[in-house]
């Protein structure tokens, strides 16, 4: 994880699967490319620690699916793509996110309306 994220690092965490399935809801790509696209989403820079985990966690319950593509004037690499359980779960993790903070933006208004 890195400092620059725009949320603190537990909260990055606790996202990270969904974020990364959100990540390929575009299309197939490769781990660096996740990570900039994470980086440009105010997820900071994740270390290769921190993202290859995630992937296979990812690819091993079948919510994404790796590729070998031979490099052109270079290595090749693996890129992932969602599938459509990756999707489902994408779908409802999201509204169980935008559950979460609704309730907590309930919670909180109370608090300041009763305090």
């Amino acid at each position: 994880m890195s400092d620059t994220a725009s949320w603190p690092t537990p909260w990055v965490r606790a996202a990270l699967d969904l974020a990364v399935l959100a990540s390929l809801t575009d299309g197939r790509l490769h781990g660096y490319a996740i990570a900039q696209a994470l980086a440009a989403h105010g997820f900071g820079l994740l270390k290769g620690g921190s993202l290859y985990p995630v992937l296979n966690r990812l690819e091993e319950a079948g919510d994404v699916e790796a590729a070998w593509v031979e490099g052109h004037g270079g290595p090749g690499r693996r890129e992932y793509d969602l599938t459509s359980a990756g999707r489902g779960r994408l779908d409802r993790e999201l509204a169980s996110w935008r559950e979460l903070g609704e309730t907590l933006t309930t919670m909180s208004t109370a608090a300041i309306r009763n305090g």
